[in-house]
């Protein structure tokens, strides 16, 4: 068989050949919407890649993206692995003093940045950062990047291969200080091609793509690059995340996919639901959902709403595509409440991907009972971190411990039911902070909650759970106890619950527990 490199510029040649006239559009700070096609972003793409080489840029080096979701932000997917360098898109959620330290450790020479994100950027630089230039989209001037695409010389690009670094994302930082992840070539078109697949995230030429999910969040989990190589409408949402905003796009672009973590989707729950009638979306939209895990009341009230709900599971570490809930025939058979406690769950292990769970016994049974950690392994499944910290996360025979506790069903389906830091031993028995609050959310008056241990004197720790209301709604601590009283034992319900305005978030929409468990932390027991 032929040596062939599995390299970006497969799709890159793909898109400009192939789905020349397939569609980019982009929200663009003041509203407006532009439109551009894959054969003109791939030429533009081209061009950036040869200013690179031109303005100094070697194979390896690092060039860090401050950008929204917009058509440059793609030309910088392509444009910056095809002059040989690593995409490193930067998250702009995170304090100035986190990103200064992420871009430092990465090593970034060059940055392009959005001309709206300009006050962050000097933030980023008063906090430490150092990039040697300076490119600036949406502005004028020497250092404008449609400056730099102007004056790109006409020069060879580098000849890739396929263990080449493509990009650079950073874990979220929850358990220690952020960790750089590298993707090569050949892991990020394996990654695509199995992602596509019709029992993965079924991506093709006839739909229109909506990655609500930021393009700097595990890359935008490869819907870019997927979107290119099948010829789909691609609509980019820029900065306006909102409600109104999303749905606006979903409506008017005739949006048929979109992606997001959960949060999202409960907003756009809550405006469908206050305004019946107003937004007319296309039939069965589909929706992919990742980041956290859904709560099945959700999956329910899209499915209502008309509309569907596809839970998927991945990581920083892991592309981020694991598992998908993709029912199988035997499954799309079964009864309607075996049927959504499946979908609530993260789903079976896509191809390539081998997974197991394993606890102090070795690997777990698939009982769907009995608990342990997540361990994978795969062609894009990282082998290790930028700088090597914490080898210990790998095992001895090449699998990554993921941190995250589930359990096995008899049909391979996963139940993720918390992540390992976040289990609350009280008592000396566990307790899983995730699946109480998946039902909590099943309350009809309780929009979001979450649940953590806080220090007791007796039992060591005890849940607490933090309630977010719906707009409107009421109910008290002894009904939501009540209301989990028949599908949990006695010691695991919350002994207090709060009501609060709002859930702390991560940077990536996940509730952000260690901020709940200092906000907390002085809770008095009565």
């Amino acid at each position: 068989m032929m040596d062939a490199q599995l390299t970006l510029d497969w799709i890159a040649d793909r898109a400009e050949r192939y789905n020349t006239d397939g569609e980019i559009v982009s929200r663009r700070p003041d509203r407006s919407l532009s439109r551009t096609t894959y054969g003109q972003m791939i030429g533009r793409a081209r061009k950036l890649a040869r200013a690179l080489v031109g303005a100094g840029i070697q194979r390896g080096d690092r060039v860090a993206t401050l950008m929204w979701n917009h058509a440059e932000h793609l030309e910088a997917y392509f444009g910056i692995p095809l002059a040989g360098a690593t995409i490193h898109t930067l998250n702009l959620r995170l304090h100035p003093d986190e990103i200064a330290y992420i871009a430092n450790d990465a090593g970034d020479r060059f940055l392009i940045v959005d001309d709206v994100l300009l006050p962050l950027y000097e933030k980023i630089v008063a906090a430490g950062a150092r990039f040697e230039r300076v490119f600036v989209v949406g502005a004028g001037g020497d250092g404008s990047y449609d400056k730099l695409l102007a004056g790109a010389p006409d020069l060879a690009l580098p000849k890739l291969a396929e263990t080449d670094a493509l990009g650079l994302c950073y874990t979220s930082g929850t358990t220690g200080k952020p960790k750089g992840v590298v993707y090569s070539h050949r892991s990020s078109l394996l990654h695509v091609l199995v992602a596509a697949l019709p029992d993965s995230l079924d991506f093709k030429r006839s739909m229109t793509l909506l990655p609500v999910v930021p393009m700097f969040h595990v890359n935008a989990w490869g819907i870019p690059y997927i979107a290119a190589m099948v010829g789909a409408k691609l609509v980019m949402p820029g900065p306006y995340l909102d409600p109104p905003s999303v749905l606006e796009l979903m409506q008017n672009e005739r949006v048929t996919c979109a992606a997001g973590v959960p949060t999202i989707w409960i907003g756009i729950r809550d405006a469908l639901d206050a305004e019946p009638g107003r937004w007319k979306l296309q039939p069965g939209i589909r929706m992919v959902v990742g980041g956290s895990a859904a709560p099945e009341q959700l999956i329910r009230d899209f499915d209502r709403l008309g509309l569907s709900l596809l839970q998927a599971w991945g990581m920083t570490e892991t592309s981020p595509i694991g598992t998908v809930a993709r029912l199988s025939p035997e499954l799309e058979a079964a009864d309607e409440a075996t049927r959504y406690r499946t979908r609530a769950k993260q789903g079976r292990p896509v191809p390539l991907v081998d997974l197991r769970v394993c606890n102090e016994d070795g690997e777990v049974p698939r009982d769907d009972k009995t608990s342990g950690e997540v361990q994978v392994r795969g062609p894009w499944i990282s082998a290790s971190y930028v700088g090597g910290h914490t080898p210990e996360r790998w095992t001895a025979d090449g699998y990554f411990c993921t941190g995250d506790v589930a359990r096995v069903d008899s049909h391979g389906f996963i139940q993720l039911t918390d992540r390992m830091a976040d289990l609350i031993k009280s008592g000396g028995e566990w307790i899983a902070t995730q699946e109480l609050e998946n039902a909590l959310m099943g309350h009809p008056a309780v929009r979001e909650a979450a649940v953590i241990g806080v220090a007791h004197p007796k039992w060591s720790e005890r849940p607490l759970a933090a309630i977010v209301l719906k707009q409107g709604a009421s109910c008290t601590a002894d009904e939501l106890r009540a209301f989990l009283a028949p599908n949990f034992a006695k010691f695991w319900l919350p002994d207090a619950f709060v009501f609060i305005d709002a859930i702390p978030r991560t940077s990536a929409g996940k509730f952000k527990k260690t901020e709940l468990r200092q906000q907390f932390r002085d809770y008095r027991w009565t």
